[in-house]
């Protein structure tokens, strides 16, 4: 008899445990229309991120912007759910000449994209020789009377509609040698399974002191100030660690430096790199193809124009091109599981609906205006509003998408959630309605037989559709 009152609160308990549950799985609807659902957290494999349900878009532009000596920060907030529920933080620098973005890795891969400018990249990947080495250095060998200048990691010219790619954890720096600014847009994959941490977007500097940059806006980087890591360690651990005097060791914390996250070289910045002939200034220019041998770590490319319009994947005279790259001609891509889309529409042009097979879309818009359309599985119209330059869009994977452009035509770059985007066509001649038998059309439609042959074949055009231009079906 003494086990039924313990059977009867064993019962109690599994059924608090059950309600609790079923709390935690409650919807909750955000301010900006988006539902999350609470509970376990993942994405696809290795993924951590809540699961989501979107009923509104809207195009964002920057919530806030950081000015440092030489250029300025715009930088979206990570919590709005747009990027929230697609596991991914957003921020572009705008570095004036001779401007320094300070040595810095973070928490997750990213892509990014240079929109304006030209300049030099440098990324620390460890574990890896240094094989830039200045004359003095190698003859130092034979003679160590000879001074030491310097030696490094390769570093790389980069312009205009270069892709980046950077896997976590890895340090890099940017350097504007030109007179215009360089822009550059980046994307962070914050669900990737690299992040070992949370979502948070988390930016590690090895350099500045940026915190006094954004005092009073604490919270909006999930709570952290981007110091310069060095201001977190003991001075005397430093000197020790580095060999050098602890006044040294010191000035590495920066504590009254202001310039922020970019700073002002004095003189032209100086380092190691060859300079091109003329028949290598050509190949550069054009974008170098890939050589077909697998590539090592150390000696991967890391970088990929997709603003060449000889190098279009897709390309419509009257329409448009499509330029895309992944891990078929950027290898690192394979291990980072993202790849980007450079999209050109030319006036009144329209890109076919469309849905992304296995992947969220991110599109920062960097030229002319347009609308878009996005819908979800209940038909319902998340987004129907206009876009136009320095606005971020997420379509949500799977959700069904159609862009056209305004009188200016209509530029983006699109960051994708995986090394190998598809997209599958709602209209057009590589469509699934070109897949589908006459007769199903028909009755799914309710249409006569003519009807469904004027949907499956009116439309010739491969993924970019000229404006008011009907392909006339041949029998």
């Amino acid at each position: 008899m003494a086990s039924v009152p313990c059977l009867v609160s064993l019962s109690l308990c599994l059924l608090v445990l059950s309600h609790a549950c079923s709390a935690q799985l409650e919807q909750v609807t955000s301010q900006h229309g988006w539902t999350r659902v609470r509970g376990e957290q993942r994405r696809g494999e290795g993924y951590s991120l809540d699961e989501c349900q979107f009923s509104r878009l809207s195009a964002r532009e920057p919530d806030r912007r950081l000015t440092s000596e030489a250029g300025v920060t715009d930088v979206w907030d990570e919590n709005d759910d747009q990027f929230r529920c697609a596991g991914a933080a957003a921020l572009r620098h705008t570095i004036e000449e001779r401007g320094l973005l300070l040595p810095a890795y973070t928490n997750a891969p990213k892509l990014v994209y240079v929109d304006q400018g030209q300049g030099y990249h440098g990324a620390a990947i460890p574990g890896c020789a240094e094989t830039f080495q200045s004359q003095e250095e190698s003859q130092q060998q034979q003679d160590p009377r000879q001074g030491f200048r310097d030696q490094h990691q390769k570093i790389r010219k980069v312009r205009e509609g270069d892709v980046i790619a950077l896997p976590a954890g890895v340090a890099d720096w940017f350097y504007n040698d030109a007179q215009t600014p360089l822009v550059l847009v980046q994307i962070m994959d914050t669900s990737n399974p690299a992040n070992q941490l949370d979502n948070n977007f988390r930016k590690f500097f090895l350099a500045g002191n940026p915190q006094q940059q954004i005092q009073g806006q604490r919270g909006q980087f999930s709570g952290q100030g981007f110091q310069s890591i060095f201001q977190g360690f003991d001075e005397q651990f430093l000197a020790e660690a580095f060999n050098v005097d602890t006044d040294l060791a010191r000035r590495m914390k920066n504590e009254n430096d202001n310039r922020g996250v970019i700073v002002r070289v004095e003189d032209r910045l100086q380092f190691l790199t060859p300079e091109f002939s003329e028949e290598e200034r050509s190949e550069y220019q054009r974008g170098r193809p890939a050589n077909g041998v697998e590539e090592t770590f150390c000696s991967a490319r890391l970088k990929q124009n997709i603003n060449d319009p000889s190098r279009a994947d897709v390309y419509n005279p009257r329409a448009g091109r499509i330029t895309s790259v992944n891990s078929h001609n950027l290898p690192i891509l394979r291990s980072l599981r993202l790849s980007a889309q450079k999209g050109h529409l030319y006036q009144n042009a329209i890109m076919a609906p469309h849905w992304n097979i296995n992947a969220h879309s991110i599109c920062y818009f960097t030229r002319g205006t347009g609308r878009v359309q996005i819908v979800d599985e209940n038909g319902r119209s998340v987004f129907d509003g206009e876009v136009r330059e320095g606005q971020i869009l997420t379509a949500p994977h799977n959700f069904a998408v159609v862009k056209r452009a305004g009188g200016e035509g209509l530029e983006w770059v699109a960051f994708k959630t995986n090394d190998q985007a598809k997209i599958s066509q709602l209209a057009g001649r590589v469509s699934s309605m070109r897949a589908f038998p006459e007769e199903v059309i028909a009755n799914s439609f309710q249409v006569s037989r003519e009807e469904a042959r004027r949907l499956k074949f009116n439309r010739d055009e491969v993924t970019l559709f000229s404006p008011g231009s009907r392909s006339q079906y041949r029998a």
